[in-house]
């Protein structure tokens, strides 16, 4: 019987390379300033994951008055072989001087031959560019 906790170690899942569109911004709320990012359209590159990113996802974030962006995006993967993937990856970003984008993404669905997705703990660090953010996720193993 184990009686220690297991060290985690990640090992690489994929890459996401995502199209997103510029902010709309709705202004500050009681929660700080709220965003929405459209997300256009993307690639998943990865050994046991790849794909398309489907168009119709979003981004919506509050901007702290720190400056701090906290994110929370949902879309959908479709996989080489035709799986749907439904994402939902919730991070945090701030920076430049000390940048930081990390997420934690959960994933979905019901084609049996990705089903070991449902039961995974995942990973991102990211950066944003000007029309694009690239995540790396990880799973925890």
């Amino acid at each position: 019987m184990m009686t220690e906790p297991v060290v985690p170690k990640l090992s690489r899942l994929c890459r996401a390379s995502v199209k997103v569109a510029a902010p709309l911004d709705l202004g500050t709320t009681p929660a700080g300033t709220r965003r929405i990012v459209a997300i256009e359209s993307g690639t998943i590159e990865g050994e046991r994951l790849r794909g398309e990113i489907v168009p119709g996802g979003a981004d919506w974030q509050i901007v702290r008055e720190d400056g701090t962006t906290l994110l929370e995006a949902r879309y959908t993967v479709r996989t080489h072989d035709g799986a749907l993937i439904y994402v939902r990856n919730i991070g945090i970003r701030r920076g430049p001087r000390e940048y930081y984008f990390r997420s934690a993404p959960v994933f979905e669905t019901g084609d049996s031959r990705y089903a070991w997705l449902n039961g995974v703990v995942a990973v991102g660090s990211a950066v944003r560019l000007k029309d694009e953010v690239i995540l790396d996720f990880y799973v925890v193993e």
